[in-house]
């Protein structure tokens, strides 16, 4: 385990348990949990041996955003080339879950925004309440809901400034998983080691080829998808898939 004063990572198998340990501020984002953040991620990618990260709140609360007393005495909850928590502009290269109870509010429900998969307990709480302290939701919110979601019903959620629960946000699609409260966790690690299964150079290649094909002509897409499999191609990884299944065998990557 290593932890910050604000940020607790964890090793499960294959996977990376990063924790928001601020429960006393509603695991709100100062400088000090942006910068913990940022270095649990640093770790997550360095380590060719996790494959994946869950990204969690302690004590029931996901995050209630950026911390606003820290922010008006002059603290940053940015990180350069990171962004908001160290996380919302930047590019990893492993899958990241989120694993939300309680409140996911303002910064926090860009935090998970920013992760590929959510999982979301039933009585969870997402929001973007920032127009009603006459800020906007600049931390992804405000690019990212529309994309996911249908216009109308993002622009719901990003004008009235109104949560919803973990159960509509499934109905919705922001979440992949709904669960009990007290299993978000579990879920979430379950199925980074579902995710985990699969070969890493892949799973960076999805991630890339995702982000490339962002806002962009399919012409440049299709091309910046060939540029990745081409690479994929030459790769160990690929002739260990193909012959893991022609033997009927589970295959094992390296990453190479």
């Amino acid at each position: 385990m290593n932890d910050t004063s604000q940020v607790r990572s964890e090793r499960f198998g294959s996977s990376l348990l990063i924790t928001i340990d601020r429960p006393k501020a509603r695991n709100a984002v100062n400088a000090a949990v942006a910068e913990g953040l940022a270095a649990a991620l640093e770790t997550l990618e360095a380590d060719p041996s996790l494959r994946a990260g869950v990204l969690t709140g302690a004590e029931g609360t996901f995050s209630a955003g950026m911390d606003l007393k820290a922010a008006l005495t002059g603290e940053s909850p940015e990180v350069p080339g990171r962004g908001f928590g160290g996380l919302t502009e930047a590019e990893t290269t492993k899958p990241l879950i989120a694993a939300v109870e309680g409140w996911a509010m303002g910064g926090g429900f860009e935090l998970a925004l920013s992760c590929d998969l959510i999982v979301a307990a039933e009585d969870a709480k997402f929001g973007l309440p920032e127009v009603t302290r006459g800020l906007v939701a600049a931390g992804g919110g405000v690019l990212r809901l529309p994309k996911r979601i249908p216009y109308h019903l993002a622009m719901e959620l990003l004008l009235t400034g109104e949560p919803i629960s973990g159960e509509r946000a499934g109905r919705l699609g922001i979440a992949n998983r709904v669960v009990p409260a007290s299993e978000t966790t579990a879920v979430a690690l379950q199925l980074a080691e579902q995710l985990a299964a699969n070969a890493p150079l892949a799973l960076a290649a999805v991630k890339r080829i995702v982000r490339a094909a962002d806002g962009v002509p399919e012409t440049e897409a299709f091309s910046a998808q060939r540029r990745e499999t081409a690479a994929l191609m030459a790769s160990a990884d690929v002739r260990e898939g193909m012959t893991a299944f022609a033997e009927r065998r589970t295959p094992l990557w390296r990453g190479e």
